[in-house]
């Protein structure tokens, strides 16, 4: 580092430097390290002190007019000038004439310089050197080969080349370590760099199990073959029992590639690996104790389609054929019949049996019954009856998996963005304990549908809008119904939605236990989707969150370092309006579907009342064919049948008008959402 900068700098000095955002400024210098060769700095921004270290080398780059030498004092110059001009003697020779006088302007003489060499003797040895002869002072000083300015110029380029050769080579090693064919390698890597810095302790069977009133957990269903296919990566690490990290790809303004790890914290926590076993040994099983006490227990599997509800609750798929003794029903049901020739309960006289029915559009069908319709009413005892659903005996669990198979090749599916054959309606499977006719213990099993955004099915067709619209609705009254439960409230609000409402019995009594099992997808791109069934199971049971397993926050992950800029604050602003507008029309669009839902029940309703005065009018047409029928009596008889059709023709005209009106209400508020969407 050349000496004059050395100089040149001091406490207190003001320089100029460059940020790493490029914005160059001015700061004052607080201390020089001469060891480290830096300075330390200080300026004011936003009413704020900030600082920073800088090397010589960059001060250098930044403030050229440093490099400078410092002038030297007027009798410093008097013995070079002396020494130089002993040093001439026969040696110097100039080799430019005088110039005349008359002949020049002064600013010509004044810039004339004329090179002479001086040939000095040093310890017997002629040394050349080239020096410049000032016509106006008359005397002679060196010549400096290469400014100091032009060599710090080329040690910054050689450095920053230095700088650009090392990420290149970086780049390219992580290249060769990951397949770069994969479009999220980058995120892939950063993952793989995050989960190496966790202490991994995977739940196992030989781990207590523990008791819960509300129990809400995890499962993690492995990559699938179409995943794979699209060469997505695994964004959830479960590191210990209760412990869920969410790796959410985020891109700065700069398109610079983050990670924003999102941690979640739930009674348990199962990774890809968990067989169903071992999800029903620390869920299900628990429950069964509770139904043998008397009790009412409720076990929902939760999650967006194509997350492994189905697999989960009802067994696998064998080919085509579903594997019902798999599935956590056909595992309750087997521990039912153990637990019951215990002596312990052999001597309660309790006979098993079991019902399945599904909720579709708010409407309750039977599936053990050809799929009749039911009605859900409730009793002067304010007790929910499902009128015409069938109880079915059954004597062992080989009996209870065919009643699976038969109600589960009969449940409504339909094609969703996730998967071709979906499950679209809430299939509840209960196990009912009866002693001498009355109910001793209930235990329902409910596969939810699949949670879906409104904005998503908002393009979709109105069939499908009203599946997503029921759907949602429900979910959102069973996860008030739950938080009542977990905290004692006086009120439930199970009137909200079918769901709740045949379920009411569940949500009522200190002896009723409830557990969630939260279905979630690994990949990529199903991370949003992800995220929102972990806050909807975060929230049923608002469990505090979690910052890790040494109290570390959500880390961000950089490819480069940078700094944060403020635009990107910005855009989260303006977004967040825009979801501010989508969610006002989303309650549009729900008020709608709402109204559409009534209408149709009480259009429905009246259509049934002019059905039922079918009889009678043909009993008026039968009476007219006997030869001494009584005309006044038929008279009278046609004008009450008129009378009442001319009413509910009337009902269901009104009806059928308002519910034309809701169904446009409903496009016209489903094309805004369509339109205000953001693209994914």
């Amino acid at each position: 580092m050349d000496s004059a900068l050395q100089a040149r700098l001091f406490p207190g000095l003001d320089i100029k430097i460059q940020r790493s955002n490029g914005l160059i400024h001015s700061a004052n210098v607080r201390t020089v390290d001469l060891e480290k060769a830096c300075v330390s700095v200080e300026w004011i921004e936003g009413g704020a002190t900030k600082g920073k270290e800088i090397d010589f080398d960059d001060v250098a780059a930044i403030n050229p007019e440093l490099l400078q030498p410092l002038p030297l004092h007027p009798k410093d110059n008097l013995p070079l000038q002396v020494n130089v001009m002993k040093q001439k003697r026969k040696s110097v020779n100039s080799k430019i004439p005088a110039p005349k006088e008359g002949l020049r302007s002064r600013s010509s003489r004044m810039s004339t310089l004329s090179e002479v060499r001086i040939t000095p003797k040093e310890d017997g040895m002629e040394v050349d050197l080239p020096m410049r002869a000032n016509s106006r002072k008359q005397f002679l000083v060196p010549i400096r080969r290469k400014s100091c300015i032009v060599k710090e110029m080329e040690k910054m380029k050689n450095k920053r080349e230095e700088k650009r050769a090392q990420i290149s080579e970086m780049r390219t090693k992580r290249a060769q370590e990951y397949d770069n064919s994969f479009p999220n390698w980058e995120f892939a890597r950063m993952i793989k760099e995050f989960r190496a810095t966790l202490d991994c302790h995977p739940l196992t069977l030989t781990d207590p199990m523990e008791e819960h009133r509300i129990c809400v957990c995890v499962r993690k269903r492995p990559l699938n073959k179409q995943e794979l296919a699209k060469k997505e990566i695994d964004v959830i690490s479960i590191p210990s029992k209760c412990l869920l990290f969410v790796h959410e790809p985020k891109l700065k303004v700069d398109l610079t590639k983050y990670l924003e790890n999102q941690s979640f914290c739930f009674d348990f926590a199962f990774d890809e690996t968990a067989s169903n076993e071992v999800i029903y040994r620390f869920t299900a099983r628990p429950l069964v104790h509770t139904i043998f006490q008397g009790g009412k227990a409720t076990c929902f599997a939760y999650g967006q389609t194509g997350s492994g509800k189905t697999h989960t609750m009802g067994g696998g798929l064998s080919g085509k054929a579903q594997n019902a003794s798999k599935g956590i029903y056909a595992m309750a049901s087997q521990d039912v019949f153990l637990m019951k020739s215990q002596p312990r309960y052999r001597n309660l006289g309790l006979e098993v049996y079991v019902t399945y029915f599904e909720i579709y559009n708010g409407k309750v069908f039977d599936l053990l019954n050809k799929k009749a319709k039911l009605r859900v009413l409730e009793d002067g005892k304010q007790q929910v009856q499902v009128l015409g659903l069938q109880e079915h005996l059954v004597n062992c669990a080989e009996d209870v998996i065919k009643m699976i198979e038969i109600g589960s090749a009969c449940r409504t599916s339909g094609q969703t963005f996730a998967n071709a054959s979906s499950s679209r309606s809430h299939a509840c499977f209960q196990v009912l304990l009866r002693a001498q006719g009355r109910v001793h213990g209930k235990f329902s099993l409910v596969d939810l549908a699949g949670n879906e955004r409104g904005a998503d099915t908002s393009s979709a067709d109105r069939q499908t809008r009203m599946e997503g619209a029921e759907i949602n609705k429900s979910l959102l009254a069973l996860k008030e119904c739950i938080r009542a439960l977990g905290q004692n409230k006086a009120h439930t609000p199970f009137r909200e939605s079918k769901l709740t409402q045949v379920l009411r019995d569940s949500f009522i009594g200190e002896n009723s236990r409830t557990c969630m099992i939260a279905m979630i997808s690994p990949g990529i791109s199903s991370c949003e989707y992800t995220l929102n069934t972990l806050r909807y199971a975060d929230r049923v049971k608002e469990l505090s969150p979690h910052s890790g397993p040494s109290g570390e926050q959500p880390v961000q992950m950089e490819t480069e370092e940078t700094e944060a800029s403020f635009q990107e604050s910005l855009s989260t602003t303006n977004f967040s309006k825009e979801e501010e507008e989508l969610s006002s029309q989303m309650s549009s669009f729900n008020e709608a579907m709402t109204q559409i839902r009534e209408l149709e029940e009480r259009a429905i309703e009246e259509l049934k009342e002019i059905v039922q005065q079918g009889p009678s009018w043909v009993e008026l047409a039968e009476m007219t064919e006997q030869p001494d029928y009584d005309l006044e009596t038929f008279v009278n008889k046609t004008e009450a049948a008129l009378a009442q059709q001319a009413k509910h023709f009337s009902a269901l005209q009104d009806d059928i008008k308002a519910l034309r009106l809701a169904m446009q209400l409903e496009e016209q508020a489903s094309k805004q959402i369509s339109s205000k969407k953001r693209p994914q």
